[in-house]
């Protein structure tokens, strides 16, 4: 009987643990994620302030705006990935 219902306590622990390991994996597989799409998002930012700047079709503060912009939107993403 102590057997039985040691067996069946450690039965419920490893399975809490796994639970709770599993949730952790997702949120760090989520955060990297989102993490990565940031990345992208700067990468994609500068070429966008640097084509801007080579159009020569607008101004220095309007191109540096476009680069904000881009970089606001990527923000964006990342937070829908991770929430």
């Amino acid at each position: 009987m102590a057997r039985a219902l040691f067996t069946a306590m450690l039965t419920a622990t490893l399975l809490v643990a796994s639970v709770g390991t599993s949730l952790a994996t997702d949120q760090a597989d989520q955060r990297r994620a989102a993490r990565g799409l940031r990345h992208e998002t700067r990468q994609s930012a500068r070429q966008t302030k640097q084509d801007c700047r080579a159009a020569d079709q607008k101004s220095n503060a309007q191109c540096r705006q476009d680069k904000r912009q881009t970089k606001q939107q990527g923000r964006e993403k990342a937070r829908d990935i991770k929430y």
